[in-house]
């Protein structure tokens, strides 16, 4: 073997030019193939694969080693580059004109154990269960598909940061110990040793002290966080998580859209080689909550919501009316030639769509069959008070067509919109309304603005900021009277902004709220006494007070942005160590119990009994 390094070259870059030369490389053993007497060795690192032949000529202790090796034995090979035969040629891997004829090869390490499963590129590994990739994920990110995402999340970051810093923004790093502070989930927290009785907090994110950040003058800052959040998960959420966190001063809401929308069109280049139509679509949130019942809408397919409440007011099906009366509505989408595609089976109870319905809040699906452009059936009551009149309305309204089929939300409004946004979802996938092809290759960008600052918590019997407490209240809806900020800002929007791609938030930012008094304002309106407020943000408003300039910013969530452009289902593809649906790392078997000295240490105790 070569002295003084371990390898001169990688598996994956080697090609027809390198022919003739002597080359040491390492890697693991991929597969290994027994051809009357010749033995073939594809061996991989993080490059690409290569294959070895380890010819009997060569030696019997070198033929000994290559009939002894194992999948995933970890080697170091010394050979020489030579032409494959033309009936070789293996056209499907960037190495396959050539080979390696091993002259040397040293086992680095090898395997001793069972392979829980197989991390060939050769084979199929759709069928391994996630819970066993996650347990063995060191073995997992050794898989090509694996190994590309991470590449590609590095590409991404890389991406991002080039724009930003050409932009003249500065990254910044902000404590990962912080303090507990209200709004959002759940926080991680962390008991103090030298502060007896006292707790941080992980941050959700860095919003604080990246918005001191401009007080303190540097203007343009950028991060790529970590954030941490201890909610239910599902595909797209991690308890901890990355984001790509900006923020700047002096400078308006478009602008910050503008320059958003550059660095989004920036890193599709790079990494998808697409030049994105700019500007994007823009939709407030009201007008998204009317048409899709959504403030993150998939604007890929149509069956947008439509309004009905007028032709249902006084109509004698009760279930209507009381839903109206009650200060409710009534929509519906329609499912274009949905009597072909949807039996009353599944939109009936126990039917699959019924479900969907259900699980969102709804007691039920109402419906429609339309025969022809007059004539209607349905089951119950429904068609038994509808007019001849209000049925060609409803046809015209709703822009159906015979063969469509119309499904009915009906109740208080949140729950409608959130049911016909269930189900206009289901649908769209089960009836593959967007083709597989569309779904990999369709970028629907969409802001959605103008969000409104509160909503009312009805548990809690107070108003909640939608975003933050911290977003800047639209100047037209509050005035200019400090006096009347009380009264206004429960009923008015924020100058706040997500960007939605194909149905999925990747972002959302607003601008800031700069003026202490305003903020002491808000904090008051959700709930805050003026105590409460002092002790959690009093550092904040004191330095709202000292010169903050006008600022805003956006977040961006890396996990989700690296899953889209990887066409993965789940952000724990994305992510080298992710937690489980139950919140654990099943590799290092986190979280665990800790010692009883270790809790004495942090003067605290556990109070958890295990469930009979």
């Amino acid at each position: 073997m070569m002295n003084g390094f371990m390898r001169n070259k990688t598996c994956g870059e080697l090609r027809a030019s390198a022919i003739g030369a002597n080359v040491q490389l390492c890697g693991w053993v991929d597969r290994r193939r027994d051809h009357g007497g010749v033995i073939f060795i594809d061996l991989r690192d993080r490059s690409g694969t290569i294959q070895i032949t380890v010819d009997p000529e060569q030696g019997k202790d070198l033929f000994g080693i290559a009939e002894s090796l194992r999948n995933e034995t970890v080697l170091q090979i010394h050979g020489l580059v030579r032409a494959r035969p033309d009936e070789a040629i293996n056209k499907k891997i960037p190495t396959g004109e050539i080979e390696i004829l091993a002259e040397q090869i040293k086992i680095l390490n090898a395997v001793t154990n069972t392979l829980p499963f197989s991390v060939s590129i050769h084979d199929d590994d759709e069928n391994i269960k996630e819970e066993l990739r996650l347990k063995h994920r060191y073995l997992d990110l050794r898989r090509e598909k694996m190994n590309n995402n991470l590449k590609l999340r590095h590409k991404t970051v890389r991406a991002a940061r080039s724009f930003l810093e050409n932009e003249g923004f500065i990254e910044v790093e902000t404590p990962v110990l912080t303090r507990s502070t209200p709004e959002g989930a759940r926080d991680y927290l962390v008991p103090s040793r030298v502060c007896g009785g006292e707790f941080f907090a992980l941050p959700q994110s860095p919003q604080l002290f990246k918005q001191l950040l401009m007080v303190g003058g540097i203007e343009r800052y950028y991060q790529v966080a970590r954030c941490f959040r201890d909610e239910d998960l599902r595909a797209d959420r991690q308890p901890e998580f990355t984001q790509l966190d900006i923020e700047m001063s002096f400078m308006e809401e478009n602008e910050i859209i503008e320059l958003n929308e550059k660095l989004i069109v920036s890193i599709w280049k790079t990494i998808k080689g697409i030049d994105l139509p700019t500007p994007f679509p823009r939709m407030t949130w009201q007008e998204a909550m009317d048409r899709f019942g959504t403030d993150r809408p998939d604007t890929r397919y149509d069956m947008e919501l439509v309004e009905t409440s007028d032709l249902f007011s006084k109509s004698g099906f009760k279930v209507f009316s009381n839903a109206i009366s009650s200060g409710g509505c009534v929509k519906c989408i329609t499912i274009e030639d949905g009597n072909n595609l949807i039996s009353n089976v599944r939109i009936k109870p126990g039917g699959d769509i019924f479900s969907e319905a259900q699980k969102a809040g709804a007691g039920g699906l109402a419906f429609i069959r339309v025969r022809d452009h007059e004539e209607v059936d349905t089951i119950g009551a429904i068609k038994d008070n509808l007019t001849t009149s209000q049925i060609k309305e409803l046809i015209l309204k709703t822009n159906s067509k015979p063969g469509d089929l119309i499904l009915f939300g009906a109740g208080p409004t949140n729950i409608v919109n959130r049911t016909l946004d269930r189900v206009r979802q289901f649908v769209a996938k089960d009836l593959k309304i967007i083709s597989d092809n569309e779904l990999k290759t369709q970028w629907n960008f969409l802001w959605v603005t103008d969000f409104p600052m509160f909503e009312f918590n009805s548990d809690e019997n107070r108003l909640e900021a939608i975003h933050h407490p911290f977003c800047a209240p639209k100047p037209e809806d509050i005035g200019e009277s400090e006096s009347l900020w009380k009264d206004k800002l429960p009923n008015s929007n924020a100058q706040a902004y997500d960007l939605v791609l194909n149905g999925l938030e990747i972002g959302g930012g607003s601008l800031r709220i700069h003026n202490s008094e305003l903020q002491k304002t808000v904090l008051e309106i959700i709930g805050l006494s003026k105590n409460e407020a002092e002790e959690q943000f009093g550092f904040l408003i004191d330095a709202l007070s000292m010169g903050a300039p006008p600022h805003g910013g956006i977040a961006f969530g890396l996990d989700r942005i690296v899953m889209l452009l990887s066409n993965e289902d789940s952000i724990r593809d994305t992510i080298a160590f992710p937690k489980t649906q139950q919140a654990r790392c099943s590799m290092a078997k986190a979280p665990a119990n800790v010692a009883n000295k270790q809790l004495e240490d942090l003067h605290i105790a556990s109070t958890w009994i295990d469930p009979d």
